[in-house]
């Protein structure tokens, strides 16, 4: 059997062992085989000069894969600040919080707060909209 012809087939069965095991890296080592398999049916070029070709034909298409990739979505899933910013809440007399300090109730939730410092903390339960995340801290402010 001809070399170019081999190449092409083995190409062909790695793009098929890409389609069975999904993680696109099969697929860069295909195109190159088939490109490799290509050139030896159209020219006689040395094993070494095949090899060249193989090897810069696998560095190109990773290289742009590389070039093409988007970079994933920074997730918000499960994070305090996924939908609280803009919400009400009630918060809550500093002896009627389940925890130290000053909390805010939105919800069936409730969340450690914190005020702006040109705000007085209030004896009684107030009602506030969400402005900002700091870590865990809801930053709040009276409606």
């Amino acid at each position: 059997m001809e070399p170019g012809l081999i190449w092409v087939l083995a190409g062909l069965l790695l793009l098929l062992a890409e389609l069975a095991l999904p993680g696109i890296f099969l697929l860069w080592i295909g195109i190159a085989a088939i490109g490799t398999g290509l050139l030896l049916l159209l020219s006689t070029p040395s094993f070494e000069m095949a090899s060249m070709v193989f090897l810069a034909l696998l560095g190109g298409g990773i290289w742009l894969a590389l070039r093409l990739r988007r970079p994933a979505p920074a997730s918000r899933l499960n994070t305090p600040g996924s939908g609280l910013v803009g919400r009400s809440g009630l918060l809550l007399p500093l002896g009627e919080a389940a925890g130290p300090g000053l909390r805010v109730r939105i919800g069936d939730s409730e969340w450690q707060a914190r005020l702006p410092r040109d705000i007085k903390v209030p004896d009684v339960a107030l009602k506030v909209r969400v402005e900002g995340v700091d870590g865990t801290t809801l930053i709040v402010r009276p409606e």
